[in-house]
């Protein structure tokens, strides 16, 4: 007979005793509840066993770690709560053609299913760049980490001037439209504006259409010169973002993106072309400049030689061990390993806290060896 799970009461929670503060590293939680937040689209809450306050930056992710037809599964996304909500936090998440983690989450997570997750990291965040006036621009599900900051705000009463715009396919394809409305209605700091690429049949639609343009932007903006801007979406969308404020002259400095997602283009392209010299620049490599990597992994010690450029995640897998990632581009941080000798130089894009690497940690995907480097995975 199963013994059911010991279920934290409230008094448990309000006992600061009990209580644990989340830093990043690997967590195991529990799906308390999922909520349809549009036909497609669907929010997955979780809170850890024990009591754990989820204090996190709001725009950043985390990782999930999963087992998908026996195989294990890293997937990031960004934490679509605010951390004014501490004893849970939340991921929204679209359902996609093929795509294997979101689908799998939308057929198979439920409530009670309990799995392992690692985080929070990321520098796109509203605590890192204050402002008094920002402006919120996401496309479709990009609307989670700013969903996330708007949360923030609304709920500590921040004395923060909101414009927040949102661009979806059509009326049926808006996230947290009620809750979008609810915020707008209840301060008038908070300015909502919705914009829909087309309105299908039977639809009704008072808003704006089309895409956000300068003409728009200055319509529901004339000041967003001023404003800080944080902005998530499908790649085409930020980059003609980026194309409209650079045209406007706008300071780029106070431009912030969610970088996180699919591996971009120039990155794909990047490592097809070093796959094709891979062979030609190995021939070429003298024995001098190679370098030893021990691996120290369940007590014991392996080591093999690597090629100028060639990452710790790489010296890994030639000794057959699997270190989890999920980005390969120093963004997730699941690949963290702790340096015990050596020099190293890691390419991070905001994976990792300053605090690790001041303890000796580096994201294994994207930190190569500058002498014989000694890790511990």
């Amino acid at each position: 007979m199963t013994t059911p799970p010991t279920v934290a009461s409230a008094a448990d929670y309000l006992a600061p005793v009990n209580t644990q503060t989340w830093v990043n590293g690997r967590h195991n939680v529990r799906c308390v509840k999922v909520i349809e937040e549009a036909w497609d689209v669907r929010t997955f809450c979780f809170m850890a066993q024990q009591p754990v306050m989820f204090f996190f930056k709001p725009g950043q992710f985390v990782t999930l770690e999963l087992e998908i037809d026996s195989k294990q599964v890293m997937r990031s996304y960004t934490i679509s709560s605010a951390p004014s909500v501490p004893y849970s936090f939340s991921i929204t998440v679209k359902r996609a053609p093929g795509g294997l983690v979101s689908n799998w989450l939308h057929d198979n997570m439920k409530v009670g299913d309990e799995l392992a997750v690692h985080g929070p990291v990321g520098n796109f965040n509203c605590i890192d760049f204050p402002a008094d006036k920002v402006l919120l621009l996401s496309g479709g599900v990009g609307i989670t980490p700013v969903m996330s900051m708007a949360r923030w705000w609304f709920d500590s009463n921040a004395e923060v001037d909101m414009v927040f715009i949102h661009s979806a396919r059509t009326p049926r394809d808006l996230i947290y439209a009620r809750e979008l409305d609810h915020m707008a209605s209840r301060v008038d700091n908070f300015n909502l504006n919705l914009i829909v690429e087309r309105v299908e049949n039977g639809q009704a639609w008072h808003g704006f259409r089309g895409y956000l343009d300068a003409v728009k932007l200055e319509m529901i903006s004339p000041d967003f010169m001023e404003r800080e801007i944080f902005c998530c979406g499908p790649t085409p969308y930020m980059s003609a973002i980026k194309k409209l404020l650079k045209e406007k002259g706008f300071d780029m400095s106070r431009y912030h993106e969610e970088a996180f997602g699919a591996t971009p283009t120039d990155v794909e392209e990047e490592a097809i072309e070093n796959a094709e010299v891979a062979q030609e620049a190995a021939d070429a490599i003298n024995s001098e400049d190679m370098h030893r990597v021990e691996v120290i992994s369940s007590g014991m010690t392996m080591s093999v030689q690597v090629a100028p450029g060639e990452t710790l995640h790489n010296a890994a897998a030639k000794l057959n061990l699997h270190i989890p990632k999920a980005c390969g581009m120093g963004i997730c941080g699941t690949c963290k390993v702790m340096i015990k000798e050596g020099d190293t130089h890691m390419e991070a894009n905001g994976g990792i806290t300053d605090e690790d690497v001041a303890a000796g940690y580096v994201l294994s995907c994207c930190t190569v060896a500058k002498s014989d480097v000694v890790f511990e995975y």
